[in-house]
């Protein structure tokens, strides 16, 4: 049987053990050990902090590790596929937290490498990886949600500059943001081909962020207002009306990680833990130990199911985009599905608790209870956010499926 680098990838895997051990911050090793949870994006509200959290990405970043298959030239791990898949069992293995998550490393560094010239990939990427700058993303508008490419936000060329006058809402996190990467319109007589992508300082004057309280109690959202925002003419990329593509490159992007965080993430009711082992404390067990109640029981597993059959499939896209120079129109199937089993699990684990379940505040419920209520209304979000389910099924019948379009 042919040897395909197995050998070398042993000695890897054999060489990532070792430094994970030596580097991992000893008091991030005790999961009771709480650290900000801003401290994983990054930005530069942290720089010369010695939070335990921020020493590990540093550390990490250091060795490219916080993007393990960039080019080395921008600060990356220029880790093979092979490589960064050893890097990801090998941090998975050993429980070590995860040093930086940033839409900077999900979404606008992928596009920034294929669409930046030379100069901003070296502004930028070294940042990102480094969590030197948190980023938000500018995209919907009041009048283009699912129809995106309606946006009105205007971007007027001023010979030295562009001035930008408009309005985003549903801007993730757009209050703690340094930068954001935004579409524009540059063209008012043409619809697609009129948008370009910019990158936008959040400390410019003229930008303003208002957050938007959801139901569930939390404001991860905000309005966004521009008004007379100038920015280097340098803060474009790729071409002037050429920003439609790159939105939907970095769409795919989007959808592809958004969909890994929801199996376990706060959105899913994920912080109160397994849902099993939950339903067995609040329903209680028969006499195989199995929980008290077969139709309660027999949609728990179908959805444990389901998310394990997602988990595997992730992985399947996740090596074939690497293979292919990034994801396709699937991760759309892949965001569907993802924000449909979050709502399910949600609403499993709020059944399973009963009137536990229902707790917004008090002493009369614990702080899982707590979290598992606010996870099961900040769920609603799931099938809204990084596309609509409805845009979802639309792309999939067009671009992956092939259907026509109805008559």
């Amino acid at each position: 049987m042919a040897d395909f680098g197995a050998d070398k990838l042993e000695a890897f895997a054999a060489e990532v053990s070792e430094w994970l051990k030596a580097e991992y911050p000893a008091e991030l090793r005790d999961p009771n050990v709480k650290s900000d949870p801003e401290a994983v994006w990054g930005g530069r509200a942290f720089a010369g902090s010695d939070d335990p959290q921020i020493v590990w990405m540093r550390r990490m970043a250091a060795k490219g590790w916080t993007a393990p298959t960039w080019p080395t030239e921008y600060g990356g791990g220029g880790l093979t596929a092979a490589e960064a898949r050893v890097l990801e069992r090998e941090i998975s293995r050993g429980g070590y937290r995860t040093p930086l998550a940033s839409f900077g490393v999900w979404m606008l560094g992928p596009v920034l490498l294929e669409y930046a010239n030379e100069a901003q990939k070296k502004e930028y990427l070294p940042r990102i990886v480094g969590g030197e700058i948190r980023w938000c993303q500018g995209y919907s508008e009041p009048g283009a949600g699912s129809d995106l490419a309606s946006l009105q936000t205007r971007c007027e060329d001023k010979g030295d500059h562009w001035l930008i006058n408009g309005q985003k809402i549903w801007t993730s996190y757009a209050n703690k943001a340094d930068w954001c990467f935004c579409l524009v319109r540059t063209d008012t007589t043409k619809k697609h081909d009129g948008i370009s992508f910019v990158l936008i300082d959040m400390t410019t004057p003229g930008v303003e962020t208002r957050p938007i309280k959801l139901i569930s109690g939390d404001s991860p959202f905000c309005e966004t207002f521009f008004t007379d925002v100038k920015i280097p003419k340098d803060n474009m990329v790729g071409q002037l009306n050429g920003g439609w593509s790159i939105a939907k490159r970095l769409l795919q992007y989007e959808r592809q990680n958004i969909s890994g965080g929801f199996g376990g993430g706060g959105g899913a009711g994920g912080s109160a833990g397994d849902l099993g082992e939950i339903a067995k404390r609040y329903v209680g067990v028969d006499e195989t130990g199995a929980v008290d109640d077969p139709d309660l029981r027999s949609r728990i597993s179908k959805n444990k199911m389901d998310f394990q059959a997602f988990y595997l499939t992730i992985a399947r896209v996740a090596a074939e985009s690497r293979v292919s120079n990034g994801p396709s129109a699937a991760t759309s199937i892949i965001k569907y599905a993802a924000a449909t089993f979050a709502q399910e699990r949600s609403e499993l684990m709020v059944e399973a608790m009963g009137a536990q379940g229902l707790g917004w505040e008090g002493e009369a419920f614990s702080p899982g209870e707590i979290a598992a209520t606010h996870g099961w209304l900040r769920s609603k979000g799931n099938s809204i956010e990084g596309g609509t389910s409805e845009v979802n099924v639309n792309v999939v019948a067009k671009r992956v499926l092939g259907l026509p379009d109805p008559k």
